[in-house]
């Protein structure tokens, strides 16, 4: 079954290529994607961020979220 990305659009699955804690003990993982590498990032605070392969990012502020496309568009919720 095909995951989805931040924006809801389905893609082939990715593969995780390393992940950790880091000091401040938030979590992330780096990630191969068809379109490219990968990253994203879980906070102790419940914020989230994805950067992905096509260049698109999505950050969860937890107060809020903001997804920018890969032409730049830039679209809050």
């Amino acid at each position: 079954m095909p995951s989805k990305d931040a924006s809801g659009s389905s893609y082939t699955p990715y593969t995780v290529t390393s992940s950790g804690t880091n000091s401040q003990g938030n979590n992330y993982d780096t990630r191969e994607q068809p379109s490219g590498p990968a990253y994203h990032y879980s906070n102790s605070d419940g914020s989230y961020y994805y950067a992905n392969g096509n260049g698109s990012t999505y950050h969860n502020s937890g107060s809020g979220s903001t997804y920018t496309a890969p032409d730049g568009n830039v679209y809050k919720k």
